[in-house]
């Protein structure tokens, strides 16, 4: 040390912790000589203990000014050295990045200048210290003191330009550094931060997109940041970005997608439509590449489809439309179950139009990959039914779609049949809202006579009565007015004549035993009117209740229909179509007298014609000849008109029907009678317990007031007393029978 003083003037070291700038100032100049002395005659060992003596002296002296005489001191040694100065660098940088988290504002301004100084001196020799320089400069960026900042500023660019020129500078070594700030909240930090990405991405030879990945998420939080010009410099960076992605050859597109879809549902509106964007770029450009990441993908894109921002409407829309167009199999690493599963959660959406694009990949995987969807349909199959009471018809129907795709297999047909018929049951407003879309739309895309005829032999083991019964009148009047099913309606007309529509009537027949005007409705589409007649004579008191009447009504209005147009030409030859006259006269009968289907039904009878009957009473001889009783044992109709196609239709075994008609409806009356009696011993039960307790309160009353009536009067004699008693008329007790309750 001795040797240093030796070389440093006693007023030069003196000057260099005078708290005034200008002595300071002077003390480096002088110091800054005697340096360029010492270089030049190569005496290098003093000019090794000079530095020493300035940091151990000054840098690191508790006085303020002796640390910013030695930092001012290092920056003129530095300049001394010149083209010596690479090799003393490892003694002088250190102290002067130690000082820029010292307390003091003014050492660390004065540390920032005197890494400047340094810096111009030894240009690319620097770069080996640029990790920790830059750690400094980002805190600094975010200094509390104005002036600091400013400082820091100036060396910063003087930093990046030393990069830019240098090539010993060490990207793989620097994104981790940067990794690790990217999350830093601090605006003036986040602009340092893309300051450097931006200047970096400049250089051509640093590949800044290899390492895209590890920063990615950073830039995608500056974009909410509150400063709109962080938001801007970001957004830049990003889009340079993007379009470098564009013009190269080879992306880490996984990578890069896995941060994408968190992005898109931020609930930053900018942030999301930038992340939408470049998704739908991943989409174009990656393709198959990013064949693992499909199922994550859409996740993001079907929220975004229903987004409150038009613009990320429009390019989620595009994206799933893209996505949707590549082929890709199973084989090539395509996860089917993985995006059945995305459409699965998106189906309980609250946005339609997120539900609906959901439908719509269930349906286009169910024909790409028929195989492979059938193996997961255990999972989506629940959810797929619970869609059938969505509020809205359009997804309603393409649920349906998706389920008549399923139900092409036979197994599948009957499983769905079922379900369905299940959550009719479980939610009986589902089918009183949705059961004729549900039903019309189901025998429009399957087969119509067979949706009908495994809805039948479901209904026909039905252990809920009344559910059977109001399903069966549900499926009767869509029967009956649904354009969908006229082929299904022609089938039945054609029941006496054909093998097809006697098998379909016979298949019907068995669940619709549960409604009497459905069996009634179905003879007559069928034309069986002398069975109809007969089911209507077969009806009993505790048939004809509202439910009754309101489904007659129905049927009433129906006949003046079109549907019925072939009934209403058929009542001009009533001599043919006697049995036809005798059911629609039964109905007549049936209604009340002031029901306004009653007066339909009464006009539409008064229009047939009289000369018809004049060959003579055709009904009562028909009536006559074929008892109610006898008709039991009868197989065939007996209308006129139809014995000469009797033996066309042998095979439909009235008699049997009819009896499976009264089994059936005796079922009914026996649950109906049994709700009754429960309804009426409930009720019973609990009057007579009040009533009870009220014999007992008035008798309580009545010796109170017996008691009070002895005490007011005098005793009397045992004669009076005797005729007393004989005259008094008998107590409510003594006046009671034998079970009587006396209210």
């Amino acid at each position: 040390m001795s040797d240093a003083l030796s070389a440093i003037p006693a007023a030069v070291h003196r000057n260099l912790s005078d708290k005034l700038y200008e002595k300071r100032k002077n003390a480096a100049l002088e110091l800054e000589n005697i340096v360029k002395n010492l270089t030049s005659s190569g005496d290098h060992d003093k000019i090794s203990k000079v530095i020493e003596m300035l940091i151990k002296e000054f840098a690191k002296s508790p006085q303020a000014n002796h640390r910013k005489g030695g930092l001012i001191g290092l920056a003129a040694v530095t300049v001394g050295l010149s083209t010596e100065a690479a090799q003393y660098l490892e003694q002088i940088v250190p102290p002067v990045i130690n000082s820029f988290s010292d307390q003091d504002s003014r050492v660390r301004y004065y540390a920032c200048e005197a890494l400047y100084n340094i810096a111009k001196v030894v240009r690319g020799d620097f770069i080996i210290f640029f990790n920790k320089i830059f750690d400094a400069l980002c805190k600094l960026s975010a200094d509390s003191d104005a002036n600091v900042q400013s400082a820091a500023h100036l060396l910063d660019r003087l930093v990046k330009d030393i990069v830019t020129e240098s090539d010993q500078f060490s990207i793989e070594e620097f994104i981790p550094l940067l990794k690790e700030r990217m999350n830093v909240l601090n605006p003036y930090v986040r602009q340092f931060l893309v300051g450097w990405i931006t200047v970096l991405d400049s250089v051509p030879d640093i590949d800044m997109l290899g390492f895209l990945p590890d920063f990615l998420d950073g830039l995608f939080n500056m974009l909410s940041d509150s400063s709109h010009e962080i938001r801007q410099q970001a957004d830049s960076a990003l889009s340079e970005f993007l379009q470098e992605i564009k013009n190269s050859p080879s992306v880490d597109y996984g990578r890069m997608a896995e941060i994408l879809v968190q992005r898109a549902a931020s609930p930053d509106e900018f942030t999301r439509l930038t992340a939408i964007t470049w998704i739908n770029e991943f989409v174009k450009l990656g393709g198959d590449q990013l064949v693992r990441y499909y199922a994550d993908i859409l996740g993001a894109i079907l929220p975004c489809i229903s987004d409150k921002e038009e613009k990320i409407r429009v390019v989620a829309r595009e994206t799933n439309e893209e996505l949707r167009s590549i082929h890709v199999e199973p084989s090539d690493g395509f996860d089917v179950g993985a995006i059945l599963s995305v459409a699965r959660r998106q189906l309980s959406s609250d946005f339609e139009a997120t539900r609906i694009e959901a439908l719509n990949w269930i349906s286009t995987l169910l024909n790409k990959h028929r195989t492979e969807v059938l193996c997961f349909l255990n999972d989506i199959f629940d959810t797929l039914l619970k869609a059938l009471s969505d509020s809205s018809d359009d997804v309603v129907l393409l649920v349906l779609e998706v389920h008549a795709g399923v139900a092409k297999d036979p197994q599948h047909f009957r499983q769905l049949i079922v379900f369905l018929v299940h959550n009719f049951r479980a939610d009986n407003s589902l089918l009183e809202r949705r059961g004729a879309l549900i039903v019309r739309r189901m025998c429009v895309l399957l087969d119509a006579e067979r949706v009908y005829r495994e809805l039948s032999t479901i209904l026909e083991g039905e252990d809920n009565l009344d559910f059977a019964s109001t399903m069966v009148q549900a499926l009767n009047l869509i029967l009956l007015t649904s354009p969908e099913l006229s082929k299904l309606r022609d089938l039945l007309k054609g029941s006496l004549v054909n093998r097809e529509g006697k098998e379909l009537f016979v298949a019907l027949y068995t669940s619709w035993c549960h409604s009497p005007m459905a069996i009634i409705s179905l003879c007559l589409l069928a034309q069986a009117y002398q069975h109809a007649s007969v089911v209507i004579q077969s009806l009993v008191e505790e048939d004809i209740n509202v439910k009754f009447l309101v489904q007659l009504d129905k049927l009433i209005r129906l006949l003046e229909t079109p549907i019925f147009t072939y009934l209403r030409l058929q009542l001009l030859e009533p001599g043919r179509y006697t049995w036809l006259l005798k059911t629609l006269y039964g109905l007549l009968m049936l209604l009340p007298q002031q029901s306004a289907a009653f007066k339909i039904l009464r006009t539409r009878l008064k229009t047939v014609p009289t000369y018809s009957f004049s060959t003579g009473n055709q009904i009562g001889r028909t009536t006559s000849g074929v008892p109610f009783s006898q008709y039991k044992h009868q197989n065939e109709d007996g209308d006129l008109e139809e014995d000469n196609i009797n033996s066309s239709h042998q095979g439909i075994n009235f008699a049997a029907r009819l009896q499976q008609f009264e089994n059936v409806q005796n079922l009914h009356r026996g649950q109906a009678r049994t709700r009754v009696n429960y309804s009426y011993h409930t009720s019973s039960s609990s009057t007579s317990k009040e009533v009870g307790r009220s014999e007992e309160q008035q008798q309580q009353q009545q010796q109170q007031q017996q008691q009070q009536q002895q005490q007011q009067r005098p005793p009397p004699s045992s004669t009076s007393s005797s005729v007393a008693d004989n005259n008094r008329p008998p107590s409510r007790s003594s006046r009671k029978g034998p079970g009587q309750l006396q209210l």
